[in-house]
């Protein structure tokens, strides 16, 4: 999947994928990885998402990372913010009161760059790669976030039925990415009212990833 696509998403509005409120999945199960306000949480392929207002809202800080600058201009005027604007390396950052965020390709972000981070919050990126992508992904989120803890939100339906994004993210998928760096516990599993884009049945899962102790 080329930059294109989303470059043309988004330059002519076709972005069913942003919800019109924070994830309630989102706001039922952050407590499991136990923050504490002023922590910094890194969104991946963040968007506009309104679930950044949510975290800030709860006094966490936020770091994101999006391929399109319109988002991330109409994100920031939705948060009611005037950001600076830095240019780093091949990316462009976008800086606001208690968020920032990374524009380009998240393959150019750095651990550097990105700064400490004590979570992940992946709504929106592990679903929407294509599968040749997403162990590229995975390995390099892991890299740049010192292997963070997750809050990690999937969508698991018979992909024959539908073409994503978002792709289908079966279990075994995500034991495959974070099974030897991770454990993990499935929080909850919720049937997609109406089914995926309206097309086929779909559960979205919700795992929580806690680095692995050794020994």
């Amino acid at each position: 999947m080329e930059p294109e696509f989303w470059y043309e998403r988004w330059q002519h509005n076709e972005i069913g994928f942003h919800a019109a409120e924070a994830n309630p999945l989102l706001v039922a199960h952050w407590g499991a990885l136990s923050l504490v306000a002023g922590d910094r949480v890194f969104v991946p392929l963040c968007g506009k998402t309104l679930d950044i207002g949510w975290l800030l809202s709860q006094g966490y800080r936020v770091v994101g990372a999006e391929l399109s600058e319109k988002a991330v201009q109409e994100l920031f005027a939705e948060l009611g913010l005037v950001p600076e604007i830095s240019e780093l390396d091949e990316l462009r950052c976008y800086r606001g009161n208690g968020v920032d965020v990374f524009v380009g390709d998240i393959f150019d972000l750095t651990q550097g760059l990105l700064g400490e981070v004590q979570a992940i919050y992946d709504r929106a990126a592990l679903v929407a790669l294509p599968f040749s992508m997403r162990r590229r992904y995975t390995a390099h989120l892991r890299v740049i976030t010192a292997t963070a803890p997750q809050l990690l939100l999937c969508f698991e339906y018979d992909q024959r039925a539908m073409d994503g994004p978002p792709f289908s993210i079966s279990d075994e998928e995500v034991a495959r990415h974070y099974a030897g760096h991770y454990d993990l516990l499935k929080l909850a599993s919720v049937a997609v009212t109406g089914g995926l884009k309206g097309q086929c049945a779909a559960r979205e899962n919700v795992w929580l990833l806690n680095q692995a102790v050794v020994g």
